[in-house]
């Protein structure tokens, strides 16, 4: 027998217990879908990955653990955009700007393996976004590009450079949403969350030239790599 599904709103609130957060990192599992409602053909490899509608992942009481002022970072898939932007916006944040991730092969080349109706999606988007009053980045975050240029993993795995991006550049308390992997300084929520600690060598190991340039960088910083599939979020 299947266990009880948890209420996901409910889950997070107990989660941060009480706890108010400056900045919050979120990569939500979005569903793609088609305009006959069904899920796109070349997304369909991808069912096997636990998802959320949009309004689930829109009710979700984010507003209610982000303290003012406050930063989020919202992951986004190109085709989503409008999606995205509904998502901060219900959580209570203005969008500012964004973050580009262009994924690359291991010559510096784009990676052409991603999917699209239209393009080859060789990018995805973190966006930025605010809430209450004094809301800028802090000094780094003034002389960061947007852009991040690193090698593709597995399904769905951001680049593990976004973590020492976002400590630089926006103030703690952190917390992250749907987290494949435990960070020193953080509060994550998600399956994972407690899993996986590796170093920042084995990280090195998977960007492009072995060193963090082109984003800033804080000193002894570990980055975490995590498991290679995200299992359902609410077993």
């Amino acid at each position: 027998m299947n266990a009880p599904l948890l209420d996901p709103s409910a889950d997070l609130l107990a989660r941060c217990g009480g706890q108010k957060f400056q900045t919050i990192l979120a990569d939500p599992p979005w569903q793609f879908q088609n305009r006959t409602g069904k899920m796109a053909p070349e997304h369909k490899r991808l069912s096997r990955y636990r998802t959320m509608t949009l309004p689930e992942i829109m009710a979700l009481p984010v507003a209610q653990v982000a303290d003012e002022p406050a930063h989020l970072y919202l992951w986004v898939p190109n085709a989503l955009l409008p999606e995205g932007l509904q998502v901060m916006a219900a959580w209570g944040f203005a969008y500012k700007s964004n973050l580009v991730w262009h994924k690359i092969r291991k010559d510096g080349g784009p990676d052409g393996r991603g999917v699209g109706f239209y393009f080859r999606n060789t990018t995805e988007l973190l966006l930025f976004g605010v809430r209450g009053k004094n809301a800028r980045t802090l000094a780094p975050g003034r002389r960061q590009v947007n852009i991040l240029k690193t090698m593709k993993r597995e399904h769905s795995r951001k680049p593990d450079e976004q973590y020492p991006l976002i400590e630089a550049c926006s103030p703690g308390p952190r917390l992250e949403l749907f987290a494949r992997g435990s960070r020193p300084g953080w509060t994550t929520w998600g399956d994972q969350s407690d899993d996986y600690f590796p170093t920042w060598a084995t990280y090195a190991n998977h960007s492009q030239t072995g060193t963090t340039s082109g984003f800033l960088e804080p000193a002894n910083v570990e980055l975490p790599l995590f498991p290679p599939l995200f299992p359902p979020l609410f077993p």
